[in-house]
């Protein structure tokens, strides 16, 4: 936050410097100040949503003063656990999608197979430049389809995400839940649009006897 409001110290200082211009009063008289201030934070209101709510997406902004990367869409890509099924089998990869909604200050994530759907409750990004560290972090509560919950029942878990590109084009990463099962997640970038279902154009790969863990089910 520090490279954030160090520029919006600045903006106030513009802003002050102009209204006493404007309105003829003089800064070093301690009351003309006082008389600016509500000029002042009316303009850094503005100027606070209009970068929370658009400016902080814009790409030339990323890196220097808005540390984490703009994830806003829909990724696509499958889901490898490490569950195995009665025989001692584990399914094959499993399609899936996850739904990003991201603002300035806040973040949900959705993702989707077949079979459940999982919501996150808790997210956040570790950045660290020095480390060369992009990493998306979040857990989540799945939900199987109430047809499946005789073998499929509700849980918790997490996900990381290693943040992959400039701009961002994939997100590969690992998850691990509460049932003792883990697995990798390997995702690319599909749409801006976020999508309330799996896609019709993703191809098909039937698993017999398999079970999701990350918000993931039998495809």
């Amino acid at each position: 936050m520090k490279p954030f409001l160090y520029l919006l110290a600045g903006f106030s200082a513009v802003v002050l410097f102009l209204a006493a211009i404007v309105q003829g009063f003089d800064l070093r008289n301690f009351f003309d100040v006082l008389r600016l201030i509500p000029v002042v934070a009316t303009a850094d209101g503005i100027a606070y949503f209009l970068f929370t709510v658009w400016l902080w997406r814009w790409k030339r902004l990323q890196g220097w003063l808005i540390p984490f990367p703009d994830l806003n869409g829909t990724w696509q890509g499958n889901i490898q656990t490490n569950w195995k099924d009665v025989e001692g089998k584990t399914p094959g990869p499993i399609l899936t999608i996850l739904t990003i909604k991201q603002s300035f200050g806040r973040m949900s994530c959705v993702m989707r197979t077949e079979e459940m759907e999982s919501y996150s409750y808790l997210e956040g990004f570790c950045i660290d430049k020095d480390a060369q560290v992009r990493r998306l972090c979040y857990s989540y509560t799945s939900r199987p389809k109430a047809s499946l919950r005789e073998r499929s029942t509700p849980h918790d878990g997490t996900m990381l995400f290693n943040i992959i590109g400039t701009p961002v084009h994939k997100l590969e990463g690992e998850y691990w839940t509460q049932r003792q099962t883990a697995g990798s997640v390997t995702l690319s970038f599909r749409v801006n649009e976020l999508l309330d279902e799996m896609p019709g154009d993703l191809p098909t790969h039937p698993v017999t006897g398999g079970e999701g863990d990350a918000g993931c089910g039998r495809s």
